[in-house]
Protein backbone atom coordinates (compact mmCIF):
# COMPACT_ATOMS: atom_id res chain seq x y z
CA UNK A 1 0.00 0.00 0.00
CA UNK A 2 1.55 3.30 -1.04
CA UNK A 3 1.43 6.04 1.57
CA UNK A 4 2.31 9.36 -0.05
CA UNK A 5 2.35 12.54 2.01
CA UNK A 6 -0.76 14.68 1.93
CA UNK A 7 -0.37 18.37 2.57
CA UNK A 8 -3.60 20.21 3.31
CA UNK A 9 -3.88 23.92 4.08
CA UNK A 10 -5.68 24.94 7.23
CA UNK A 11 -7.94 27.24 5.26
CA UNK A 12 -10.23 26.24 2.43
CA UNK A 13 -7.78 27.21 -0.32
CA UNK A 14 -6.29 24.42 -2.36
CA UNK A 15 -2.92 23.02 -1.25
CA UNK A 16 0.13 24.32 -3.02
CA UNK A 17 1.53 20.83 -3.33
CA UNK A 18 -0.14 18.05 -5.34
CA UNK A 19 -2.54 16.06 -3.26
CA UNK A 20 -2.53 12.30 -3.22
CA UNK A 21 -4.66 9.73 -1.47
CA UNK A 22 -3.80 9.43 2.20
CA UNK A 23 -1.24 6.82 2.51
CA UNK A 24 0.97 11.24 3.14
CA UNK A 25 0.69 29.53 43.50
CA UNK A 26 0.73 29.19 39.80
CA UNK A 27 3.96 27.19 39.83
CA UNK A 28 2.53 24.60 42.20
CA UNK A 29 -0.02 23.62 39.57
CA UNK A 30 2.53 22.69 36.88
CA UNK A 31 2.43 19.06 35.71
CA UNK A 32 5.91 17.56 35.15
CA UNK A 33 6.51 17.10 31.43
CA UNK A 34 8.31 13.77 31.81
CA UNK A 35 5.32 12.25 33.60
CA UNK A 36 3.07 13.38 30.77
CA UNK A 37 5.43 12.03 28.13
CA UNK A 38 5.14 8.59 29.71
CA UNK A 39 1.54 8.44 28.51
CA UNK A 40 2.76 7.69 25.00
CA UNK A 41 4.09 4.31 26.08
CA UNK A 42 1.28 3.36 28.44
CA UNK A 43 -1.82 4.94 26.95
CA UNK A 44 -4.57 3.48 24.80
CA UNK A 45 -6.31 4.30 21.54
CA UNK A 46 -4.50 7.02 19.59
CA UNK A 47 -1.57 6.92 22.01
CA UNK A 48 -0.97 3.26 21.18
CA UNK A 49 -1.09 4.16 17.49
CA UNK A 50 1.86 6.54 17.82
CA UNK A 51 5.39 5.21 18.20
CA UNK A 52 7.74 7.98 19.35
CA UNK A 53 11.49 8.10 19.88
CA UNK A 54 13.71 11.03 20.84
CA UNK A 55 17.28 10.65 19.56
CA UNK A 56 20.37 12.75 20.34
CA UNK A 57 23.53 13.75 18.45
CA UNK A 58 26.11 14.87 20.99
CA UNK A 59 28.53 16.87 18.82
CA UNK A 60 25.91 19.46 17.84
CA UNK A 61 23.56 18.74 20.77
CA UNK A 62 20.78 18.11 18.26
CA UNK A 63 17.60 16.12 18.82
CA UNK A 64 16.08 14.01 16.07
CA UNK A 65 12.51 12.75 16.43
CA UNK A 66 11.02 9.57 15.03
CA UNK A 67 7.22 9.23 14.82
CA UNK A 68 5.29 6.37 13.26
CA UNK A 69 1.73 5.10 12.95
CA UNK A 70 2.22 1.53 14.14
CA UNK A 71 -1.48 0.72 13.86
CA UNK A 72 -1.22 1.11 10.08
CA UNK A 73 -0.16 -2.12 8.31
CA UNK A 74 2.79 -0.36 6.64
CA UNK A 75 3.88 1.45 9.82
CA UNK A 76 4.69 4.73 7.99
CA UNK A 77 7.19 6.94 9.80
CA UNK A 78 8.61 10.46 9.68
CA UNK A 79 11.99 11.64 10.93
CA UNK A 80 12.25 15.25 12.11
CA UNK A 81 15.61 17.05 12.01
CA UNK A 82 17.91 14.14 11.12
CA UNK A 83 21.66 14.80 11.53
CA UNK A 84 24.24 13.63 9.01
CA UNK A 85 26.47 11.98 11.66
CA UNK A 86 23.70 9.75 12.97
CA UNK A 87 21.90 8.72 9.80
CA UNK A 88 23.09 5.10 10.02
CA UNK A 89 22.01 4.85 13.66
CA UNK A 90 18.57 6.24 12.87
CA UNK A 91 18.01 4.06 9.82
CA UNK A 92 19.08 0.97 11.74
CA UNK A 93 16.54 1.77 14.46
CA UNK A 94 13.82 2.24 11.85
CA UNK A 95 14.70 -1.15 10.38
CA UNK A 96 14.71 -2.84 13.79
CA UNK A 97 11.27 -1.43 14.58
CA UNK A 98 9.86 -2.58 11.25
CA UNK A 99 8.89 0.91 10.11
CA UNK A 100 8.64 2.41 6.64
CA UNK A 101 10.27 5.83 6.52
CA UNK A 102 8.30 8.08 4.19
CA UNK A 103 9.46 11.61 5.09
CA UNK A 104 12.66 13.21 6.35
CA UNK A 105 11.58 16.63 7.63
CA UNK A 106 13.49 19.69 8.78
CA UNK A 107 12.26 22.49 11.02
CA UNK A 108 14.84 24.88 9.52
CA UNK A 109 18.24 25.28 7.88
CA UNK A 110 21.03 26.93 9.85
CA UNK A 111 24.81 26.90 10.24
CA UNK A 112 24.67 24.67 13.35
CA UNK A 113 22.01 22.41 11.91
CA UNK A 114 23.68 19.97 9.49
CA UNK A 115 20.82 17.92 8.11
CA UNK A 116 21.07 14.26 7.20
CA UNK A 117 18.13 14.40 4.81
CA UNK A 118 20.19 14.17 1.62
CA UNK A 119 22.17 11.20 2.91
CA UNK A 120 18.98 9.42 3.94
CA UNK A 121 17.59 9.80 0.42
CA UNK A 122 20.65 8.03 -1.01
CA UNK A 123 20.23 5.12 1.39
CA UNK A 124 16.44 4.70 1.37
CA UNK A 125 14.87 5.07 -2.09
CA UNK A 126 11.44 6.65 -2.01
CA UNK A 127 11.93 8.80 1.09
CA UNK A 128 10.85 12.39 0.45
CA UNK A 129 12.39 15.46 2.05
CA UNK A 130 10.19 18.17 3.57
CA UNK A 131 11.00 21.75 4.59
CA UNK A 132 9.26 25.11 4.66
CA UNK A 133 8.91 27.04 1.44
CA UNK A 134 10.19 30.17 3.20
CA UNK A 135 13.51 28.47 3.98
CA UNK A 136 14.48 28.69 0.28
CA UNK A 137 16.24 25.34 0.69
CA UNK A 138 16.03 22.29 -1.58
CA UNK A 139 13.45 19.59 -0.85
CA UNK A 140 10.94 17.27 -2.49
CA UNK A 141 8.00 18.92 -0.73
CA UNK A 142 7.64 22.46 0.57
CA UNK A 143 5.21 23.25 3.38
CA UNK A 144 3.49 26.47 4.36
CA UNK A 145 1.74 27.65 7.51
CA UNK A 146 -1.44 25.65 8.05
CA UNK A 147 -0.45 22.61 6.00
CA UNK A 148 -0.87 19.11 7.40
CA UNK A 149 1.58 16.27 6.86
CA UNK A 150 -0.10 12.87 7.01
CA UNK A 151 1.56 9.54 7.82
CA UNK A 152 -0.92 6.74 8.15
CA UNK A 153 -3.88 8.03 10.16
CA UNK A 154 -1.76 10.51 12.07
CA UNK A 155 -0.72 13.98 10.98
CA UNK A 156 1.48 16.93 11.86
CA UNK A 157 0.25 20.49 11.59
CA UNK A 158 2.71 23.06 10.23
CA UNK A 159 3.00 26.43 11.95
CA UNK A 160 5.36 29.12 10.70
CA UNK A 161 7.58 30.28 13.58
CA UNK A 162 10.21 32.55 11.98
CA UNK A 163 12.71 34.62 13.92
CA UNK A 164 15.65 32.29 14.44
CA UNK A 165 15.63 32.08 10.65
CA UNK A 166 13.05 33.33 8.18
CA UNK A 167 12.04 29.77 7.31
CA UNK A 168 11.58 28.15 10.73
CA UNK A 169 8.48 26.04 11.27
CA UNK A 170 7.08 24.08 14.19
CA UNK A 171 5.46 20.68 13.59
CA UNK A 172 2.57 19.85 15.95
CA UNK A 173 0.64 16.60 16.34
CA UNK A 174 -2.98 16.85 15.26
CA UNK A 175 -5.93 18.13 17.27
CA UNK A 176 -8.58 15.93 15.64
CA UNK A 177 -10.21 12.73 16.91
CA UNK A 178 -7.82 9.80 16.85
CA UNK A 179 -4.70 11.94 17.31
CA UNK A 180 -2.35 11.67 20.32
CA UNK A 181 -3.17 13.58 23.50
CA UNK A 182 -1.62 15.68 24.88
CA UNK A 183 -0.35 17.30 21.71
CA UNK A 184 3.37 17.40 20.92
CA UNK A 185 5.17 20.35 19.30
CA UNK A 186 8.57 20.04 17.64
CA UNK A 187 9.79 23.61 17.89
CA UNK A 188 13.15 23.51 16.12
CA UNK A 189 15.25 26.42 17.39
CA UNK A 190 12.31 28.80 17.80
CA UNK A 191 11.90 27.63 21.39
CA UNK A 192 14.59 25.83 23.36
CA UNK A 193 13.78 24.66 26.87
CA UNK A 194 14.05 27.74 29.12
CA UNK A 195 15.59 29.67 26.19
CA UNK A 196 15.30 30.30 22.46
CA UNK A 197 17.42 30.18 19.33
CA UNK A 198 19.87 32.97 18.55
CA UNK A 199 18.72 35.78 16.28
CA UNK A 200 21.93 37.68 15.60
CA UNK A 201 22.82 36.25 12.19
CA UNK A 202 21.50 34.52 9.07
CA UNK A 203 18.31 36.53 8.82
CA UNK A 204 17.32 36.35 12.49
CA UNK A 205 14.91 38.78 14.17
CA UNK A 206 14.29 38.89 17.91
CA UNK A 207 11.01 40.78 17.45
CA UNK A 208 9.74 38.22 14.97
CA UNK A 209 10.82 35.28 17.12
CA UNK A 210 9.03 36.70 20.17
CA UNK A 211 5.87 37.18 18.11
CA UNK A 212 6.12 33.67 16.63
CA UNK A 213 6.48 31.93 19.97
CA UNK A 214 3.68 33.89 21.64
CA UNK A 215 1.22 33.55 18.76
CA UNK A 216 1.96 30.01 17.54
CA UNK A 217 3.40 28.05 20.48
CA UNK A 218 2.22 29.67 23.71
CA UNK A 219 -1.36 29.59 22.37
CA UNK A 220 -1.33 25.78 22.30
CA UNK A 221 -2.98 23.90 25.18
CA UNK A 222 -0.88 24.30 28.33
CA UNK A 223 -0.20 20.54 28.56
CA UNK A 224 1.29 20.42 25.04
CA UNK A 225 4.68 18.69 25.16
CA UNK A 226 7.49 20.80 23.68
CA UNK A 227 10.46 19.13 22.00
CA UNK A 228 13.30 21.41 20.79
CA UNK A 229 15.92 20.79 18.09
CA UNK A 230 18.79 21.43 20.51
CA UNK A 231 19.56 21.25 24.20
CA UNK A 232 22.79 22.09 26.02
CA UNK A 233 21.77 21.54 29.65
CA UNK A 234 20.42 17.99 29.71
CA UNK A 235 16.72 18.79 29.29
CA UNK A 236 14.62 16.57 27.03
CA UNK A 237 11.05 17.91 27.08
CA UNK A 238 8.97 20.75 28.50
CA UNK A 239 5.38 21.97 28.28
CA UNK A 240 3.70 25.17 27.21
CA UNK A 241 2.73 25.81 30.82
CA UNK A 242 6.31 25.39 32.03
CA UNK A 243 7.81 27.67 29.38
CA UNK A 244 5.23 30.38 29.97
CA UNK A 245 6.17 30.26 33.66
CA UNK A 246 9.94 29.81 33.49
CA UNK A 247 11.37 30.84 30.11
CA UNK A 248 13.13 34.07 31.03
CA UNK A 249 13.89 35.03 27.43
CA UNK A 250 10.38 34.71 26.12
CA UNK A 251 8.04 35.63 28.97
CA UNK A 252 9.01 39.26 29.56
CA UNK A 253 7.02 42.01 27.89
CA UNK A 254 8.41 42.94 24.50
CA UNK A 255 9.93 46.42 24.74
Amino acid sequence: MVLPLRLIPRLAAAARLPRAPRPISRRARLVPALAMAAAYSTGSGADRRLLFRQLFEKESSTYTYLLADVADPDKPAVLIDPVDRTVDRDLNLIKELGLKLVYAMNTHVHADHVTGTGLIKTKVPGVKSVISRASEAKADHFVDHGDKVHFGNLFLEVRATPGHTAGCVTYITGDADGQPSPRMAFTGDALIIRACGRTDFQGGSSDLLYQSVHSQIFTLPKDTLLYPAHDYKGFTVSTVEEEVAYNARLTKDKT
